[in-house]
Order: C-alpha cells, then structure tokens, then sequence
C-alpha cells in the first residue's frame, strides 16, 4: 500500500541508521515491525502466570533431581 507521509527529516534519518535500512521507505517498514511486535508482546504479558498448569522452576528441578 502506498501512503504520503510527512516525517521529520531527522527522526527518518534516526530510524534509516537505528534499523540498519538501506533505503528510506525499508526503515519505516521495519519501524513499523518492530513497534507492532513490541505491542504484541506487551500484550501477552498480561496474561503471564495466569495460567496454573504450566510448571513452575522449581517443579522441574524436582522433577529433574528424580531421574
């Protein structure tokens, strides 16, 4: 899809030299990957240890000392 942006000419020229881009529209898109991952991420943290059937450390050094 192809939009028309105005972006800062410094916080572009930041985003081309953070992402390691070779090209300007390459940063946003990997800008933009990278945010929508961190989102999703912080998403799933919410739901950490709220579900009791997993194992907890010291479960499996139990377990581990057994065999």
């Amino acid at each position: 899809m192809k939009i028309s942006l105005d972006i800062p000419d410094g916080e572009l020229a930041d985003a081309t030299r953070f992402t390691n881009a070779r090209t300007r529209p390459e940063a946003v898109v990997v800008a933009i990957t990278d945010f929508n991952r961190r989102m999703r991420m912080a998403e799933l943290i919410k739901y950490a240890g709220t579900c009791e059937d997993l194992m907890t450390p010291g479960d499996l050094r139990g377990l581990r000392r057994r065999d």
